[in-house]
């Protein structure tokens, strides 16, 4: 108690008394026994009241007993089912649960990891993924103390995350091994690298990673898979020193949409695992090559730069011709750039207009704008003989197609000749112009879509120098050409732009989550969150078909689906009370990653014992382990003092005494006459 609220007390005690004493015995004509008893009772009573006031609190310190944490990390993956080590597990814990000395010297907590940590007694073995280094790190965050070691059970087998071998753990780790720990031969798939796209009738790479974990010298082969057919094989040899080997091919995408593959190396004598002997992946084959006509009547620098920016892409190529020398057809082009028109492009002007043909406009000092304004291409401009340099500002609203600002305001201004430019139908204004720092709302590059056909517009010439002042402000061309790309993908793309668009994978290994997202936009194109979307998955083969609605997430509609068997599915994806749906597909293929070992990885678990001062064990050391622990004297008990402050009086019971006393005063002055 602090020495002011000693002293408030004594002071309460003297401030009771002399208010006591004033009333019963100062002056008093008579002193009879009973002022004595009245005189207490309201010494009592006031000296209470006015410690309730005060409140005075008093200090208490108890003792209390912390036992060290005993944490047992439990795999709940399917490579401990795959070992067909569930039984062992269970009666490895059952004989932990049981020992009543473990517990009377920790405090026991159990988890079970795969991906992620769960708090949990249950297990299930079904865990498509293993992750001890995220497993321990979570331990770590949740037991600070150096006095809390860990009970790791597992088969040492990690398939996602941090490297665990090279952990850092404040606490010592006890692995105990489950698991075949017995080396066989084994050849092993481990990893397949290919791009996600090609397009149709080119060569794409395949990278294979194979791997061998034995002593002898094998020879075996190794072929890649598609419908059945083999399209690529090679005879290999692996040895103890020679273990691994990189395949890399280059197959030919024949058959536009999906294909799929199958990496397999054929089993070798003595294998016992040839789950991880094959590897499914697939290639979605694009037929969109495509072809760019370039026509002219003046020699430009920007010429060059357009087919540099457009080339930069190796998929498309671009064709340049004087228009006086060109005879070719434009039906074989996706895309038709008119540089400067003049009165020789009358001709393929006419045919453009024809055939619908999809269009990028670049005009110029030289351009002749009275013809372009008698082909009614839905623009048009009032231009008098007089030039102007136009500076760019990048319009933010700009809808059409994803389009960053690489710093449009700081390149280089276009020249056209002066003039007011209408437009009898919808646009999109990419870049707007600016005059001498004044900005107009006139457009200095737009795209507009009209019958099936797509045109866009650059007002003015000079565009190369943008591309050389992308280079130096980025040391690279990337972004120039990224840009001039956006915009002739875009144009010469046949495709509509969907409402909804669905985001899945073509191939998913055995019990892993099929994440599907979809984007949904209105009628302007933005993205609307009032929407509710559902899928309809169908296995091709078994014709059972599963609904699900998909949840609002971070501006996109997205579900995880589990449980699926292998096979091929297809799905569709509806907004309810819309007409619009997108249609897609995937495949689930018979591999299971927790199946590609063949026995316990002992050595990584020693070395995790090692590096935390801890002791490997294996599944029968069950009363080793309990013996290790209990006999540790790092282990302890701790006494950690905790202060408790509480009031000296409880205000109910104080209460309850001050008005009994004032109570018992009143009636004793009363039947003695005094008031």
């Amino acid at each position: 108690m602090q020495t002011i609220t000693i002293l408030y007390i004594i002071l309460a005690l003297f401030i009771s008394i002399a208010i006591s004493y004033f009333q019963y015995f100062y002056k008093a004509k008579s002193k009879a026994k009973i002022h004595i008893l009245l005189f207490s009772l309201k010494t009592f009573s006031l000296f209470l009241l006015i410690l309730l006031l005060v409140n005075p609190k008093i200090k208490t310190t108890k003792l209390e007993n912390t036992k060290p944490t005993l944490s047992i990390l439990v795999d709940n993956s399917s490579s401990i089912s795959f070992f067909k080590e569930e039984k062992n597990v269970e009666e490895f814990i059952s004989k932990i649960n049981k020992n009543s000395y473990l517990s009377d010297k920790f405090t026991i907590e159990k988890f079970n990891f795969s991906a992620d940590l769960n708090i949990s007694d249950s297990i299930s073995f079904t865990g498509n993924a293993t992750n001890i280094y995220t497993a321990i790190t979570a331990i770590n965050k949740l037991n600070k103390s150096k006095n809390a070691p860990i009970l790791l059970l597992t088969d040492g087998n990690q398939t996602i995350g941090n490297d665990y071998e090279f952990i850092n753990s404040k606490q010592t780790i006890y692995p105990v091994v489950f698991g075949d720990t017995t080396k066989y031969k084994d050849l092993k798939v481990s990893q397949v690298n290919v791009n996600k796209y090609s397009y149709i009738k080119n060569k794409f790479p395949v990278e294979v990673i194979l791997n061998y974990d034995g002593n002898e010298t094998v020879q075996t082969k190794f072929s890649i898979f598609s419908n059945g057919k083999t399209v690529f094989s090679k005879k290999i040899q692996f040895s103890k020193e020679e273990n691994s080997q990189i395949i890399t091919t280059n197959l030919t995408s024949t058959k536009e949409g999906v294909n799929y593959y199958t990496a397999s190396i054929e089993k070798i004598k003595d294998e016992r695992n040839i789950k991880n002997n094959s590897k499914n992946f697939s290639v979605e084959v694009i037929d969109e090559q495509t072809k760019v006509l370039l026509l002219t009547a003046v020699l430009h620098p920007d010429i060059g730069a357009l087919k540099k920016a457009i080339e930069s892409n190796k998929q498309r190529s671009v064709d340049v011709f004087m228009i006086d020398k060109f005879n070719n057809k434009l039906s074989d082009y996706q895309l038709i750039i008119l540089y400067q028109p003049n009165n020789l492009f009358k001709t393929v002007l006419s045919e453009i207009k024809q055939a619908n043909s999809n269009l990028l406009f670049v005009s110029g000092a030289n351009t002749d704008w009275d013809l372009i304004n008698k082909q009614q291409l839905s623009f048009s401009k009032k231009s008098i003989n007089q030039t102007e340099n136009y500076g760019a500002i990048y319009n933010a609203s700009f809808l059409t197609f994803l389009q960053k600002d690489i710093g449009f305001n700081q390149f280089s201004p276009l020249k056209d000749t002066f003039g007011e430019i209408i437009f009898s139908r919808d646009h999109q204004d990419l870049l707007l112009q600016n005059i001498n720092g004044l900005q107009t709302q006139q457009p200095l590059i737009s795209v507009l879509e009209q019958n099936n056909q797509k045109i866009g517009m650059i007002f003015g010439e000079g565009i190369w120098k943008w591309r050389a002042s992308s280079y130096l402000n980025a040391n690279s061309f990337q972004d120039f050409d990224q840009f001039i790309g956006n915009l002739v993908q875009y144009l010469s793309s046949t495709k509509q732009r969907n409402r909804l668009e669905v985001n899945s994978e073509n191939l998913y290994p055995a019990n892993a989550a099929i994440k599907i997202s979809a984007f949904y936009t209105d009628k302007n194109y933005q993205f609307d969150a009032r929407a509710s979307l559902e899928i309809t998955i169908t296995n091709k083969d078994t014709k059972e078909i599963t609904k699900l609605p998909l949840s609002l997430i971070n501006n996109a509609y997205q579900i995880a689906i589990e449980n699926l068997s292998s096979g091929e599915y297809g799905f569709k994806v509806d907004v309810l009370g819309q007409s619009i749906a997108e249609y897609g597909s995937f495949k689930i293929t018979s591999y299971q990653v927790e199946e590609q070992f063949t026995h316990a990885n002992v050595a990584k678990l020693t070395k995790l014992a090692a590096k935390t001062e801890g002791v490997l064990f294996y599944r029968n050391d069950s009363e080793k382990i309990i013996e290790t622990l209990l006999q540790n004297k790092a282990y302890y008990t701790v006494q950690k003092p905790t202060i408790k402050e509480q009031n000296l009086i409880d205000w109910k019971w104080g209460l309850f005494f001050v008005i009994s006393l004032f109570t018992a005063e009143w009636f004793i002055r009363k039947y003695y006459g005094k008031i």
